[in-house]
């Protein structure tokens, strides 16, 4: 229940008088007895928003509990109060923003309060995409850096994601996102912040300049060499986001010029009016480029989320001309089997832009391969095969990014790091050149992506994945699954018993505890099922395994791991009662 006295002391300290204006009609109609306000209240001030390894993420509006001015302030300050304990006052904190409603005020804020602490602040000088404000945080050796982004959640949320650097992080952190127990010190620093209205202001920050931006570009750009053919045809979406200026730019400068933007989605747009769900992985997120690619005879569709750190890809599928999503984990599978082929020369890259200073000289080490627990186990036997290291980890790049030596690493939700060197977390947009790289290859030899996913499974197996999402309204739903999982496990999946369940809360083996549990049957089917970090659902994370005994059974065994894999999902969700 909500604390009217609360209420008001928010209300006094609020910077923003409409929000203001707005809760102060909500505790009258609470305290008149209207039970919607009340409820409303409740919720607004059910506490703060916590602060974690993902920064801070939620609903724009009025309160503690939504993203605000306000909320924003305090962030700032306990980020920026922490930076300067540890470095002092000659530490820099790059801040960047999308195009969502609010981001550029949230950003500017912040730059205003590092500055008013006495520290270096600089600001994106315009919406721009994540991975250039990842960028610039390494690029600059910054201390921190801060992307004001609520990535591909819905239009009404924001979030304020915060990287370390410089002289606050270790050789192989530099650039990445928080992890802990950092998240748990800078939000006591939040939580001790002074009232939103009492936080110091100043206008002493500066504007990234153009070079850095022009130096992201031309990283992206140089991951393609000049031997590569250019002859494909791409459709491209930026999903209403900013990634369109950027991509465009770097699409047009590796020397793909015949790229197509769907023109409904080419400009940010915070409403994202074309999509019910701003997320190119969700189910007809990509129906209008899949559309405008069959229309134009296009090879290959690339789309950005809104914050342009991830990749979707598509490609033709079928006589009819149509066009088939590629799965995160099948995206991931077919860059991992290209950069692992070509490790000896893309281990010691600088492509002209000097960014080893920032960490050791790896050239002489064994490079590693690297993705979350939740993809697909291919990336580990495709290591194996190229005498490469590999590491799984914890769902998030705040812990891919990290693994030493690093050449590439994926995550399943279509996120892709393609050069580690230069971006220590995601990337959309250089994934989708380095995609475009490896489709334009394989079109000189009249082959294609599906074929190449094709090679790789004859030599490795059939490794083949999807989701099962409990997406919920009332949060407490997301516990109520997680204790039926712990409590309650099915005896067989896909019509094999399940011969081990692991309880990734108690800690194992080479991860912290985290709030996950793995099904395992005795034919390798893998279920992985855990709350999202930053959406509230809980996602659940199937893989079947198949062997291939001959190479000219590979149809044939896709063709049976995909009717196991319906079966899996369809045993999954009867076990979790949804």
């Amino acid at each position: 229940m909500f604390d009217p006295a609360a209420v008001r002391t928010w209300i006094s300290h609020d910077v923003e008088p409409h929000y203001q204006e707005e809760l102060t009609d909500l505790l009258q109609k609470a305290e008149s007895g209207d039970a919607d306000a009340a409820a409303e209240l409740d919720d607004r001030f059910s506490g703060p928003i916590q602060f974690g390894t993902a920064g801070l993420r939620g609903t724009m509006g009025a309160g503690e509990h939504r993203m605000n001015r306000s909320v924003v302030r305090a962030a700032a300050y306990g980020l920026a109060s922490y930076v300067k304990e540890k470095v002092g006052d000659e530490a820099l904190i790059v801040i960047g923003n999308d195009a969502r409603y609010h981001s550029r005020e949230f950003a500017l804020d912040s730059a205003r309060i590092v500055s008013a602490l006495g520290l270096r602040a600089m600001i994106m000088p315009r919406d721009l995409p994540t991975p250039v404000l990842a960028f610039a945080v390494r690029y600059l050796n910054a201390d921190a850096g801060v992307m004001v982004t609520a990535s591909h959640n819905p239009a009404h949320d924001n979030g304020y994601k915060v990287y370390l650097g410089g002289r606050m992080t270790g050789e192989w952190d530099r650039g990445s996102q928080l992890v802990p127990p950092v998240d748990a010190e800078i939000s006591q620093r939040i939580a001790s912040a002074p009232f939103a209205d009492d936080i110091p202001l100043a206008e002493g920050y500066q504007t990234v300049p153009e070079s850095v931006i022009d130096a992201y570009v031309d990283r992206c750009v140089s991951l393609v060499p000049d031997s590569v053919p250019r002859t494909l045809k791409i459709v491209y979406t930026p999903m209403h986001g900013v990634g369109q200026q950027i991509a465009s730019r770097v699409f047009t400068g590796a020397g793909f010029t015949d790229v197509t933007t769907v023109a409904e989605q080419e400009n940010p747009d915070p409403d994202f009016p074309t999509v019910p769900f701003p997320n190119p992985e969700e189910k007809g997120a990509l129906d209008m480029a899949q559309a405008l690619a069959a229309k134009i005879g296009a090879d290959i569709v690339l789309a950005t989320d809104p914050d342009a750190d991830r990749c979707a890809v598509a490609v033709p599928f079928g006589s009819d001309g149509a066009f088939r999503q590629l799965t995160g984990d099948e995206t991931g599978i077919v860059l991992g089997e290209y950069i692992a082929s070509h490790a000896a020369e893309l281990s010691t890259r600088d492509h002209g832009l000097d960014v080893s200073n920032h960490e050791p000289n790896a050239s002489d080490q064994t490079m590693a391969l690297a993705s979350s627990l939740v993809s697909s186990r291919m990336l580990g036997r495709i290591a194996a095969t190229h005498h490469l290291d590999f590491h799984q980890t914890l769902t998030g790049f705040k812990w891919i990014s990290r693994v030493p030596h690093l050449l590439f690493g994926y995550e399943e939700a279509i996120g892709m790091c393609v050069d580690p060197q230069a971006v220590h977390d995601k990337d959309g947009i250089s994934a989708c050149v380095m995609i475009a790289l490896v489709a334009a290859t394989l079109k000189q030899q009249g082959r294609t992506l599906s074929d190449a996913l094709h090679d790789i499974y004859a030599r490795e197996g059939v490794y083949m994945t999807a989701p099962v999402t409990i997406r919920v309204d009332d949060l407490s739903i997301i516990g109520q699954t997680m204790d039926h999982v712990r409590t309650d496990p099915p005896r067989t999946l896909a019509g094999s018993p399940v011969q081990l369940i692991r309880d990734y809360a108690h800690g194992v083996e080479g991860f912290p505890p985290t709030d996950a549990v793995e099904w395992r049957t005795e034919a390798n089917d893998r279920v992985i099922i855990r709350p999202s970090g930053t959406e509230p659902k809980v996602k659940c994370y199937l893989e079947v395994a198949l062997p291939v005994n001959d190479p000219a059974s590979v149809d044939t065994t896709i063709d049976t791991a995909a009717k196991r894999l319906d079966l899996f999902q369809d045993d999954v969700r009867a076990a979790l009662q949804i």
